[in-house]
């Protein structure tokens, strides 16, 4: 396994190193073609051994802003964590643009890590999941919490809120702010 590896990893440093130069395209003359070299970070000695790649990888998988949500809102004993039934608006690179929502599931598997909102739009109800890795979220605003301390909103006593679904009365409510 090692072998197959480390022979993988040469060959794929050799044609980096070979084609770091910006290189011309084989059909047409005025296209250039530049490849990126290797990162600066990147420890081949201990990548070719087989060791270091899963640490190497969260590390320059997710951007630092998405880092410091994973680290807050979706940490399980943070203060300022995310809980189900808090009002949440999300800010996309493509339509929707934006969705706001009662949060009625929370998934934490680190980079994987995932929220589905839900709100009424024209008596019909649409949900929305949205994955914290994704390169096309771009924010994460919490409009109302759901922790039941200084007036905010009322605390959860359910981890997935797919009662929701059933009854919309109840979670116009939770949007609203009222007390069920």
């Amino acid at each position: 396994m090692n072998r197959i590896f480390g022979r993988t990893l040469r060959s794929f440093s050799t044609t980096t190193l070979r084609f770091s130069e910006p290189t011309a395209y084989p059909f047409a003359k005025d296209a250039v073609i530049s490849q990126s070299s290797l990162p600066e970070s990147l420890n081949l000695g201990a990548l070719r051994r087989g060791r270091g790649l899963i640490e190497h990888v969260r590390k320059e998988l997710v951007p630092p802003e998405k880092k410091q949500w994973l680290e807050t809102l979706f940490s399980r004993n943070h203060p300022d964590r995310l809980l189900p039934g808090s009002v949440v608006s999300v800010v996309l690179n493509h339509a929707p643009s934006t969705f706001t929502g009662v949060l009625i599931s929370l998934r934490r598997r680190g980079v994987d890590s995932s929220i589905v909102l839900r709100n009424v739009v024209q008596r019909i109800g649409t949900e929305l999941q949205v994955f914290v890795g994704s390169p096309h979220l771009k924010e994460i605003k919490v409009i109302q919490r759901a922790s039941g301390k200084k007036g905010e909103g009322k605390r959860m006593r359910r981890a997935k809120l797919f009662y929701l679904r059933d009854s919309p009365e109840k979670m116009s409510a939770i949007s609203v702010g009222k007390r069920r």
